[in-house]
C-alpha cells in the first residue's frame, strides 16, 4: 500500500511572500534597534550646540581683536562689550523687551495674515491652470522685489499707519507663501490624486486630505521662507514708517540710534533682530520641519 505523500508542492509567490516578510521583520528590527539605541544627550549637545557656541566665540573674538587694533575708531566700530553695555542699559530702564515686543507682535500678526491669503492664493494658482499662466509669473517677480520699495506707496496709501507697515509685510510675504504651496502641490505623485478621487476625495476634502497633507513638506519651506520675508519687509517698513504714535520697534529703535549717531546702539539693535530671527527658527519651524521630515521617514531618529 502506497504511503501518502506529506510534501506539499509551493505555490507560486510562495517564496516572493516568504522574502518580503523577512524583509519586513528586518526593517521592524532595525526600526525597533533605532528607538532603543538613542543618542546620548551629551553627544546631541556636542553635535548642535557646540558648533554654533563655537561660530559666535569666533566671531566676537574678531570683532575684539578689530577693535584692539583700531582698524575703525571707537565711535565707528565700538566693542562687543559696549554693545552688551546697550542692551544692559536698556534691560534696567525696561525697554528693551517692550522694543522687541512691538516688533515680533507685528511680524507675528503680518505673518499669520498673510498665510490666510497666500495659501489659498497658492491652491488656486498652483490647480487652475489659467490662473497659474496669469498669476504665476507675478507672484515669482513680486518675490523678487525688494520689500523697502512698497514702503513709499504704502505711505501714500496708508499714511504713517501701521497699516503701511502691515502691507508691506503682506507685499513681501505672500508670495513666499504661495509658490511654496505652488512647489509642494507640484511635486504630488499623479496616484495621491486619482487614489484620493477614488476614495472619494473631492473638492475641499480633495485640498484638506489629499493636496495639504501631500504638498506639507513644501509648503512648510514656504512658510519658512515666507517668515523671513515677513521678518525682512517688517524691519524696512520700521526704518522708515517712524511715529510716536506707533510705538518703538527694532527697526525704528535702529533708525533712532543711527540719528543720534550713536554706532553701539545700531549694532545693539541689529544683533537683536537676527537673535529674534534665529530663535523663531530654532524654536519653531526647525522643530515642526524635523517632526514632519520624520513622520515622513525622511529624516533619522536621533533623540
Amino acid at each position: 500500500m502506497a504511503s501518502a505523500d506529506t510534501h506539499t508542492t509551493p505555490r507560486p509567490g510562495d517564496g516572493d511572500d516568504a522574502e518580503l516578510a523577512g524583509l519586513g521583520a528586518g526593517l521592524d528590527a532595525l526600526d525597533s534597534r533605532g528607538e532603543a539605541e538613542r543618542t546620548p544627550f551629551g553627544r546631541i549637545l556636542l553635535t548642535r550646540a557646540l558648533p554654533p557656541i563655537v561660530a559666535i566665540a569666533v566671531v566676537l573674538t574678531a570683532w575684539q581683536l578689530a577693535y584692539w587694533a583700531e582698524v575703525k575708531p571707537d565711535y565707528v566700530l565700538p566693542s562687543p562689550l559696549d554693545v552688551g553695555g546697550t542692551v544692559r542699559e536698556m534691560w534696567l530702564e525696561g525697554t528693551l523687551h517692550e522694543y522687541v515686543w512691538t516688533s515680533v507682535s507685528r511680524g507675528i500678526l503680518g505673518f499669520l495674515v498673510a498665510i490666510a491669503v497666500g495659501t489659498p492664493l497658492g491652491l488656486v494658482v498652483a490647480r487652475v491652470k489659467v490662473v497659474r499662466a496669469a498669476i504665476g509669473p507675478i507672484l515669482t517677480g513680486l518675490q523678487s522685489l525688494p520689500s523697502i520699495a512698497w514702503v513709499p506707496a504704502a505711505i501714500l496709501w496708508f499714511g504713517l499707519t501701521n497699516g503701511t507697515i502691515y502691507a508691506v509685510v503682506l507685499l513681501g510675504a505672500v508670495p513666499s507663501i504661495a509658490n511654496g504651496i505652488v512647489a509642494g502641490v507640484d511635486q504630488i505623485p499623479p496616484l495621491y490624486l486619482r487614489a484620493g478621487r477614488v476614495l472619494g476625495a473631492r473638492g475641499l476634502a480633495s485640498v484638506r486630505h489629499v493636496l495639504l497633507p501631500a504638498a506639507l513638506p513644501g509648503y512648510l519651506a514656504g512658510l519658512k521662507q515666507g517668515w523671513a520675508f515677513s521678518w525682512r519687509s517688517l524691519m524696512a517698513a520700521e526704518l522708515i514708517v517712524s511715529s510716536p504714535a506707533l510705538g518703538t520697534g527694532l527697526g525704528q529703535l535702529m533708525e533712532n540710534y543711527r540719528t543720534m549717531q550713536n554706532m553701539a546702539g545700531v549694532l545693539t539693535a541689529i544683533t537683536l533682530i537676527l537673535l529674534v530671527g534665529v530663535a523663531i527658527d530654532l524654536l519653531f519651524f526647525s522643530p515642526l520641519e524635523r517632526r514632519v521630515l520624520r513622520g515622513r521617514g525622511l529624516l533619522a531618529r536621533v533623540s
